[in-house]
């Protein structure tokens, strides 16, 4: 109550303070050492009992040693709350024009690649493409140059595709609350943002200029894209950026689970990417190999049973293909990292190479084979006014 007598609005909390209190320490302590009786415990609790240390214990070398087991786990939990299904998304790059250094990325600043930004035609171009192709999940991406990559242009590129395409989603510079209404209003539902790291003083030794440089106005991005109304919500960290990637597990894990308490009405998912080579020549601290990427995508489904996993084709066939089997939920496939790489794939640089070189068609081909179905639109949407009443009902219960 302030001096006037009036309540005051209790702060907003975001996940800038959750990490702050997350007792990091002694979690690093549990995934680098846990007990063959502390792996025991977490897998044989309830999902939604599952605590932080339990995550934790999930990602030990002692949990390690039971990846079989993981695995049945991880993949009884997906097939119990999504299905057998797999939902299909492709990546299509608006431009790679950039003004901030990153120094594992395509497309930082200095390297003297080939820039491209798309025209509105182009855009339409690349996206036919993609419908003809069987895609309506389409993710738009673009390099960090505020004044060539701008709402303005996000926003009539988005206006134009959205008559056609029907799911659109972004993964762009950040932008305030204001903006990303903006872009919903536009037609976009879906926002994407890796924090790259979590650990701040690798963070700075990695993004060396540019808007980018800004730690905390990166982290609290999700939430901002959250409020302002995009449905779906995507997180995730790049391994091999930071030397230890159980640090960056246990925070991508506090993410998502602080958006999905704070910020339900949002569908949460988590991305798991690897570095890869780029035009940068950036060479990761660490690899993570294939084992300790199964074991981080069976430990977040046990962990996070609601939400969405996504792996992108920076991944092998055989990888992505024995993945889909544990806990993935998300695919990309046929995938360019460059503006204009469906029709045109001469006339720019890639942000990454690409690892899967299937089509669509022979990857939704395999999923089928292995008894999956590939799901090209979103099947769960919901009219406006059911979605009201669900959420109405959500806020009564809780």
């Amino acid at each position: 109550m302030n001096d006037d007598g009036f309540l005051e609005p209790a702060p907003r909390v975001t996940f800038a303070d959750e990490l702050e209190r997350l007792p990091l320490d002694r979690l690093l302590e549990i995934a680098h050492g846990a007990s063959p009786e502390q792996v025991a415990s977490a897998l044989s609790t309830q999902p939604i009992e599952r605590t932080p240390g339990d995550f934790a214990a999930l990602l030990s070398p002692a949990a390690g040693e039971r990846l079989e087991e993981l695995a049945r786990a991880a993949h009884d939990l997906t097939v119990a709350r999504f299905g057998r299904t797999i939902r299909m998304y492709a990546p299509l790059y608006l431009s790679n024009e950039c003004l901030s250094t990153c120094t594992y990325c395509g497309f930082a600043r200095e390297l003297p690649i080939a820039r491209k930004t798309l025209s509105v035609e182009e855009t339409l171009e690349e996206a036919r493409h993609l419908l003809r192709g069987g895609f309506r999940s389409v993710l738009l991406l673009t390099g960090e140059h505020e004044r060539l990559t701008g709402v303005d242009l996000l926003q009539e590129r988005i206006r134009a595709l959205a008559a056609e395409v029907p799911q659109l989603a972004v993964e762009v510079q950040v932008w305030s609350e204001e903006e990303y209404r903006r872009l919903v209003e536009a037609g976009c539902e879906g926002l994407v943002i890796y924090q790259e790291t979590y650990h701040p003083e690798t963070y700075a030794r990695v993004h060396l200029a540019g808007r980018k440089r800004r730690y905390r106005w990166r982290l609290l991005g999700p939430e901002r894209g959250a409020r302002a109304g995009m449905r779906r919500v995507g997180i995730g960290a790049l391994f091999g950026l930071h030397e230890d990637w159980r640090y960056e597990a246990i925070a991508v894990c506090a993410h998502a689970r602080f958006l999905q308490r704070h910020h339900w009405r949002a569908q949460v998912n988590v991305s798991v990417p690897r570095m890869r080579p780029s035009a940068s020549g950036y060479q990761p601290r660490v690899l993570l190999d294939d084992a300790e990427l199964t074991q981080l995508v069976c430990a977040l489904r046990l962990a996070l049973p609601d939400a969405g996993i996504v792996l992108s084709t920076r991944e092998s066939p055989a990888l992505r293909d024995g993945l889909a089997r544990v806990g993935v939920t998300h695919m990309s496939a046929g995938s360019h990292t460059e503006p204009g790489g469906y029709e045109h794939p001469e006339e720019a640089s890639e942000q990454f190479e690409v690892a899967d070189l299937r089509s669509p068609r022979e990857v939704a081909d395999r999923l089928r084979g292995m008894g999956y179905d590939p799901v090209w639109e979103d099947w769960a949407r919901v009219t406006p006014s059911v979605e009201a009443r669900l959420a109405s009902g959500r806020s009564r219960r809780g």
